[in-house]
């Protein structure tokens, strides 16, 4: 098969989708790996070691997705690319398509077979592709929340830690997947006073234990969590269900009521986030205004570490993409349930349930596909 790797356009995005490891693994299987020249320089890998992997390295965008029967990449499609989206072409990649309609009706136009990253599920729950980019997320949320929390940067001028004599910050986080419980570690090692929030007891019981004790966890609800966000310096917004829009939980007359100066972190922005006033940003203007405090809601927060990123993220994706290669991507999708659950978009229709949801879409069961 012919793979296309095209450099990542999307603001301050410098992940790419394949390492030169992934790559000797592909053409060792005598499958043809395109990469864009400079695709991976942002994540610190050169073209000359894409091509001592046996990649072929391509001069522009529109020669690198024309070679492709797959295309690989990090985030969704933006605007400018819509036009080298072709039917006889399987993109597989970040997608979140029930935060964006415009996306899911170009795909849809354009009959793509959409295999979506972040909907790819086990049998047991767990979304193995999505993991290492909410571990990152998780990670960063609470050393941006830090330093947006900084006076210079509009915070409240609060040090997470405290020092001997001052209470140190107060952390909450809102869901204790991977992401939050990413999230709380670095909380928790900054020495912050830390508040976990999810509607799962046993989820929040496995937290305690992996954190000795050293997080307060509470089973959510409106009441405890309107007054943990009331007393919270920093809030991390970490809900996810998959494939699905994220509930909204913080409601922006919550937010005119906590303490001038505090920040809002929101992990769930590419699906739509969990706080009212939530609206994607960008690494180069990452914040915004929200009555008196202060929202961090950039969508792709992982680009900001692209070398840990594109490594962590090829870790989990090469397997299910030499799948993809050596047997096409109906047989793969049929031998493996976990990588049918990726599929969400084919041939002018939505399969995937909870985009069909957020955009009163029908869905067509993938098993009717395959």
């Amino acid at each position: 098969m012919d793979i296309a790797v095209p450099k990542e356009v999307k603001n301050h995005e410098y992940r790419v989708a394949i390492t030169p490891a992934g790559v000797h693994e592909l053409t060792a299987r005598r499958h043809t790996v395109h990469v864009q020249s400079g695709a991976g320089l942002g994540a610190g890998v050169t073209d000359e070691e894409y091509a001592s992997a046996g990649a072929v390295i391509t001069d522009d965008a529109d020669s690198t997705w024309a070679a492709g029967e797959m295309v690989l990449k990090v985030k969704e499609p933006v605007p400018e690319e819509y036009h080298r989206l072709r039917e006889d072409q399987v993109l597989f990649t970040y997608l979140h398509l029930a935060a964006d309609k415009a996306l899911t009706e170009e795909l849809l136009a354009r009959r793509v077979t959409a295999v979506a990253y972040e909907t790819v599920q086990t049998p047991t729950g767990s979304l193995p592709l999505l993991a290492p980019m909410s571990e990152v997320a998780g990670r960063l949320a609470t050393q941006v929340g830090a330093a947006t929390l900084l006076k210079a940067a509009g915070g409240r001028g609060v040090l997470l830690g405290g020092v001997p004599g001052v209470a140190a910050g107060h952390v909450v986080i809102i869901g204790a997947g991977v992401s939050g419980m990413n999230a709380a570690r670095i909380a928790v090692g900054m020495g912050a006073r830390v508040t976990l929030l999810d509607t799962d007891a046993d989820v929040l019981r496995a937290a305690d234990r992996e954190l000795d004790g050293r997080v307060q966890t509470l089973a959510s609800n409106r009441l405890t969590l309107t007054h943990a966000v009331l007393d919270a310096d920093l809030v991390i917004g970490a809900v996810l269900v998959a494939g699905a829009r994220a509930p909204v939980l913080v409601p922006d007359d919550l937010v005119s009521r906590m303490r001038p100066g505090s920040v809002l972190v929101d992990i769930a922005i590419d699906q739509g986030g969990c706080f009212e006033g939530s609206r994607p940003t960008t690494h180069e203007h990452p914040t915004y205004g929200v009555h008196e405090s202060v929202f961090y809601c950039v969508a792709n927060m992982p680009g900001a570490v692209p070398r840990t990123s594109t490594y962590a993220l090829t870790n989990v994706t090469l397997s299910y993409t030499v799948a993809l290669a050596d047997h096409g991507w109906r047989d793969a999708l049929r031998a493996d349930p976990t990588l049918a659950h990726g599929l969400n978009t084919y041939d002018g229709a939505v399969t995937q349930p909870g985009v069909a949801d957020a955009h009163g879409l029908e869905t067509v069961p993938v098993s009717d596909v395959l």
